[in-house]
């Protein structure tokens, strides 16, 4: 059995998969075009890019895409440049485009004038039903479970339900979705696709350095913490030196502030933060991760990932049909 066909807008996807977007410098347009043309929809993430890197990866990711593959571009709500990334990535015509960290009236209105679709990302069936109101075309729903910053304690399947049950748009569920099993149950539970972002770090289309994917590889259950970060909200982190230094209410000196958040508590510089760890340093800096990084063993392609995916989708949705197949196979 096939995945469920996920339409939303004008993007009809071979696979009902969102690939998180993820800055700073974690998917750009290699591993967004890698996913896209997995049969997934790709995101660019404009966070901790200048707009022009941003219109570079966009029309680098395009032209990477064979075929119909889909390619949105992530800009977050509480970011100073977010309406000048935003109106620039519809001037390139991306698929569609994706928020958090805040709802904007205006984001929707841009959307529509331009023909492009906007997704929300919530924590809440509230926030649900204002996305809607407000002309989201979808809603990804995300649970305690996420990497990065998290907009709720909650986990992702008892949010689920609510907010299927408050809109009519398709649900997007994220946060803790790491093999098809996941994929198979977020359905059942009237989900019309699933975001991933941990298990796309692990690939080697990933836009991250070796150093950062292998922090993954090596993650233990017990090396994922929350931390609260200059935004305001807590962030799920893998431990290293970096985190130890900004424990409780430690502060780290900003060598130079690049006046990038709306509101900052200036206690460190999360966006430098994120810039060493994707150049390399991943002790000195913040590594997001979702709650399940210590289920990754290895680095795999996108491709191998996405095949994987459907095979533990196809024998959680018909287990005892992919027994009898197997079993008939080895009697042979």
């Amino acid at each position: 059995m096939n995945f469920p066909q996920l339409t939303i807008g004008h993007m009809m996807p071979k696979l009902p998969i969102l690939q998180g977007g993820m800055g700073v410098g974690v998917s750009l347009s290699k591993l967004a075009s890698a996913v896209a043309n997995a049969g997934g929809i790709g995101i660019i993430s404009g966070t901790g890019i200048s707009v022009e890197e941003m219109r570079k990866h966009i029309r680098l990711a395009k032209a990477a895409v064979k075929g119909s593959g889909y390619i949105g571009v992530n800009v977050l709500f509480a970011m100073n440049d977010f309406a000048e990334k935003m109106k620039a990535a519809l001037e390139e015509k991306v698929d569609f485009i994706i928020s958090g960290a805040g709802i904007s009236r205006d984001m929707y209105a841009w959307g529509r004038e331009a023909g492009i679709p906007v997704l929300s990302i919530v924590s809440s069936a509230k926030l649900a039903r204002i996305s809607q109101k407000l002309g989201a075309a979808a809603v990804v729903v995300e649970g305690f479970e996420a990497g990065g910053h998290l907009g709720t304690d909650r986990p992702m399947f008892d949010i689920l339900p609510e907010v299927v049950e408050a809109i009519t748009i398709p649900v997007i569920a994220a946060g803790g979705i790491m093999k098809g099993q996941d994929i198979a149950k977020a359905l059942e539970m009237g989900a019309s696709g699933v975001q991933m972002g941990t298990r796309f770090v692990a690939s080697h289309e990933c836009d991250a350095p070796l150093a950062f994917k292998q922090k993954y590889v090596e993650a233990r259950t017990e090396d994922t913490l929350l931390v609260k970060t200059t935004v305001g909200l807590y962030g799920r982190v893998i431990a290293n030196s970096f985190s130890d230094r900004i424990a409780g209410e430690n502060k780290v000196k900003i060598e130079k502030c690049l006046d990038c958040l709306k509101n900052c508590s200036y206690r460190f510089c999360t966006l430098d933060s994120l810039f060493k760890v994707v150049e390399g340093d991943v002790e000195n800096g913040l590594v997001f991760a979702g709650s399940r990084v210590h289920e990754i063993k290895e680095i795999l392609s996108v491709q191998q990932i996405m095949d994987n995916l459907l095979k533990e989708y196809k024998m959680a949705v018909a287990p005892d049909k992919n027994h009898l197949i197997n079993k008939l196979v080895y009697s042979f």
